[in-house]
């Protein structure tokens, strides 16, 4: 190779990484969510284009408001397959909460809203405290554990109320899922604020990284002096107390349903996997989990007003799962050596 042309190679290298530069600061920044903070930019910039009314205060607020039980569930879900396992049953706590309130509201009709709202809560930790012993105490997989818990709530739910549920619930206890405070914010939405502050805290802590060590490595992080049992059961408990909150939020916003939690446990999943978190666990960010989740409820919502059925939001997801793991588990850096090696081959 020529002296001037080794100048002109050099000036390259200098040139791109120059460019590289800010790209690699901003990627670091965002962290491994990258892809999906864009995909939610891309999304509200279409939904801009196709209702330039959607970003009126009214207008974008009830859409934070209808994702919200979506983005509590995410996080819940996040906790569990960061530590490397599944919780299928979200849905049917989500169906179930929303029916026992109905019932329990029918034989005490004066019980106030917040004690309901604790009882519906500590009945979803128990939920989640049985799939966590089941999965680590009986060693049976979490998969498997859930679909079971799922079964079992929907079965439940189908013989209290016959297919159709009686009672309702007042007023106070629905203003959680469509009233609003200071007379304009939602208070779904700060629900929805609040959980996301919880969930960012508690993976800030020791409990959230001992969380990913579990996920990344069973073994390692029990070697290293990590209670792996206790994690996961706390992973599930959590997960049930997020599902737990998103039936109150689902009831106060949609009513009394048997259907009212039907298929959240996919989206959820859907919305962990497109926020970039590794099934498996070990790898991934609840932001961008919970960032997943409000970029599904776009999604949905552009789907919508493009006309499109609803009936296609099942294969929409469907096809998010395959793509977004496929495309992890790709292997980038086979082509990147392949042209190294191509490089260095070429006669100079």
């Amino acid at each position: 190779m020529s002296t001037g042309a080794a100048h002109e190679a050099a000036a390259d290298t200098r040139t791109a990484t120059a460019t590289a530069a800010p790209r690699r600061r901003i990627t670091a920044l965002l962290g491994p969510g990258t892809p999906v903070y864009v995909l939610l930019v891309v999304l509200l910039a279409a939904l801009a284009l196709s209702d330039p009314s959607f970003y009126e205060p009214d207008r974008f607020l009830a859409f934070v408001k209808r994702a919200a039980p979506l983005v509590i569930l995410a996080a819940g879900q996040y906790l569990v397959i960061v530590s490397g396992e599944f919780d299928l049953s979200v849905g049917a706590i989500v169906t179930a909460g929303v029916v026992v309130a109905a019932e329990l509201y029918g034989s005490y009709p004066d019980a106030h809203w917040l004690v309901m709202t604790l009882v519906l809560l500590l009945a979803g930790a128990a939920v989640g405290l049985a799939n966590g012993l089941i999965t680590t105490g009986l060693r049976v997989p979490s998969f498997i554990t859930t679909l079971g818990m799922m079964l079992i709530l929907e079965g439940a739910v189908f013989y209290w109320t016959g297919g159709s549920p009686h009672g309702s619930m007042p007023e106070d206890f629905r203003a959680l899922g469509r009233g609003s405070a200071f007379g304009w914010l939602p208070w779904a939405v700060l629900a929805c604020l609040a959980a996301g502050v919880l969930a960012v805290a508690l993976m800030r802590s020791d409990f959230g990284r001992t969380l990913i060590a579990t996920g990344d490595s069973e073994r390692t992080a029990a070697l290293a002096g990590v209670r792996v049992h206790r994690v996961r059961v706390l992973a599930f408990v959590l997960s049930g107390v997020a599902a737990a909150l998103a039936a109150v939020l689902v009831g106060g916003f949609s009513g009394v349903s048997a259907q009212a939690g039907r298929g959240y446990e996919f989206e959820a999943i859907t919305a962990v996997v497109l926020g970039g978190v590794v099934l498996g666990g070990g790898r991934g960010s609840v932001v961008a989990a919970m960032a997943g989740a409000f970029s599904l409820q776009a999604l949905f919502t552009l789907l919508n007003l493009r006309g499109v059925s609803g009936a296609m939001e099942s294969t929409v997801q469907g096809v998010i799962v395959i793509a977004a793991v496929g495309l992890g588990a790709a292997d980038w850096s086979r082509p990147r050596r392949r042209r190294t090696h191509s490089t260095r081959g070429k006669p100079s």
